[in-house]
This record gives structure tokens, sequence and C-alpha cells, in this order.
């Protein structure tokens, strides 16, 4: 693999992560707060640098791009204002927009009924749906739901896809931040059996890596409970001026066609639309989860 594509990650499962609860507070700080926040002139934005192509480097020392990171440039621009990323794990950049140490966070995350009741949810400025990654030798053994049962999943510990793995019946092998080539290599060798996560990123993932001896089982995408809504920006609850501002901008970006752009350039695909494809199953997670 070449120098450019090492750096590249597959954040396996970060649009499904749960969040944390919030701290309460009284009325009038948060009132205070609210508009402090929307009055300030760099906004503070938490995300990954790892997720490729919404959120990466291109090599080790470049410029942290990707789609969700143009979008929030955009968007900052046209409120004339700058923008600063912090780059952290998923949990990390939720903790980050809890505690007010990050103004939002913009990582591919799935704007679920889940997230409504604990953040403040931007404007939707992406459509997605999800596959499922196994080998081309055997197919992983995987032609049904049913099949998923006793396989073993690879992803990120907690995440929805992960939940969503153990609630068919699969084998959880957890992994924490590591490249492309170490997880397709993992279900190449039989070390893993499967990946499940967005469509659009491992279509990327396997063209990013050649002879990668894997496939998309086309006849089993399917969405869920968590990321059905679609995928935007999050933001502490009580930040509903920030909202307000955040959500005017993305409507202009996505009627002036910037944000097609952007998705047609780091997707190769204009994300702004619902997919036109057959969904073959529509999963709601369950809560109970024991990581195993």
């Amino acid at each position: 693999m070449n120098k450019t594509k090492k750096w590249l990650v597959l954040g396996l499962g970060l649009s499904l992560v749960m969040g944390v609860g919030l701290v309460g507070c009284g009325k009038s700080s948060s009132e205070s707060t609210n508009t402090k926040v929307a009055n300030k002139k760099t906004l503070i934005v938490a995300t990954s640098g790892t997720l490729y192509p919404t959120s990466f480097h291109a090599s080790k020392n470049s410029k942290l791009t990707g789609f969700d990171v143009e979008v929030v440039r955009a968007v900052a621009k046209g409120l004339h204002k700058k923008v600063e990323f912090k780059e952290l794990s998923v949990d990390g950049q939720l903790t980050a927009v809890n505690s007010g140490k990050a103004d939002m966070a913009a990582n591919d995350f799935g704007l679920s009924p889940a997230r409504k009741d604990k953040y403040a949810l931007s404007t939707v400025y992406k459509h997605s749906f999800n596959s499922i990654m196994v080998r081309n030798s055997d197919d992983s053994g995987i032609h049904n739901w049913a099949d998923i049962k006793g396989k073993k999943s690879a992803g990120e510990a907690g995440t929805g896809y992960q939940r969503l793995a153990q609630q068919l019946g699969a084998k959880l092998v957890n992994y924490d931040n590591v490249s492309n080539d170490v997880y397709l290599k993992d279900v190449k060798n039989g070390k893993t059996d499967f990946i499940m996560n967005d469509y659009y990123l491992q279509k990327l993932a396997l063209k990013a890596i050649p002879n990668n001896g894997l496939h998309l089982v086309k006849n089993m995408y399917f969405t869920t409970s968590d990321d059905g809504q679609g995928v935007g920006i999050l933001m502490k609850k009580s930040n509903t001026k920030l909202k307000a501002e955040i959500n005017k901008e993305i409507k202009k970006l996505l009627k002036d066609g910037t944000i097609k752009k952007l998705s047609e350039k780091y997707y190769g695909a204009d994300v702004t639309k619902k997919p036109n494809v057959k969904i073959a199953k529509n999963f709601t997670i369950k809560s109970k989860y024991t990581g195993q």
C-alpha cells in the first residue's frame, strides 16, 4: 500500500456510537452560554482525523481534510468564523461536545432518535445505507442474516454495528483506530469474517486497497434505527442559537450545490440525496449489549 493510502482508516461504526448523558445546568446559565457559543469567532470542532473519506490526513503530515471537514469549513466561512479541529476518538468527540470543550462534532454521525434526545442536531447533509464486507473465497459463509450467527465481526467496541452483530449472534472482535489494511487483511485471512459499515466508506476502502480479496454482499444492504435519518453535525443540546446558524448555512450549501460537489469529490457520488437501492432489512438496535 502506498504512503498516501496507509493513513486512511475505516472508522467502523463511528456514525452509530451512542452518546453519554448531558450535565444539567440552570436556565439563566444555559441561556448565557448559548449566546456566548453562538457569538464565538472560532468554532471548535471535534472529529477523528482517521475516518476516510470524511475526516482524514492523506499522509502523516498533510492537512486535515475530508467530506465532513470541508462541509464544516464551508459552514464556518458562511458564518464569517474560523474553525479549529480537535482530533479525538468517537467517545472523546462526544465527551468534548457534552463538556463544552468542543462546540460541535462532525464525523459521519448518524442523526438517530437516541441522539436527538441528547444533542442538538443539524440539518441532514448526507444520506446512506449499510453493507457487509466478506471474503471472495467463501463469502465468509454469509448468504443470509441467519448465517451471521457464530461468525466473527470486526468493528469498534460499543458501536451500533457491533451491537447489531452481537444481536444477530456474531462473535465480536474489537479494534481501536487501526488502518484499513489491518481490517481487510484479517477478514481475508479468516481472523475475522465480516465488517458491517456504511456502504460508501466500505466501497472506498475496497478501492483504496488493491487485491484485497473481499466484496460487499449485494443482497444484504440494510439500515438501522440509529442511522436511518441521515448524517449531520452534533452540538450540545443547549446550543440552540448555534444550531439555528449552522442549519441556515447547511441549507444554503445544499441549495447552491456546494455540498453535492464535495460529496462527489470525496465519495464519488451525490450523497445529499437518498440512495435508490434495495434495502433488504431495517434493524432496530436493542439496548442490551455486553461487548463480547
